[in-house]
């Protein structure tokens, strides 16, 4: 039984990671949707001059990140 529900959490975490991007803007932790099913740009750091190299990337401009800032 407890692999069973071993097995339910570590696919429910490779979806999120797979589906959904995570920024930490510092205090506050967004999700946007992926446009795509990859693992790529899943956690993300954006405190300070970070944010202007995320617009840089097409994948986050593409989900939205914009609207974040």
């Amino acid at each position: 039984m407890k692999k069973i529900v071993v097995l339910i959490v570590a696919a429910a975490i490779v979806f999120g990671a797979l589906n959904f991007h995570f920024i930490f803007l510092g205090k506050n932790l967004k999700v946007l949707k992926k446009t795509t099913m990859t693992f790529e740009d899943t956690f993300i750091d954006a405190r300070g001059s970070k944010k202007f190299n995320l617009l840089l990337k097409p994948a986050l401009v593409e989900a939205g990140i914009k609207d974040l800032f």
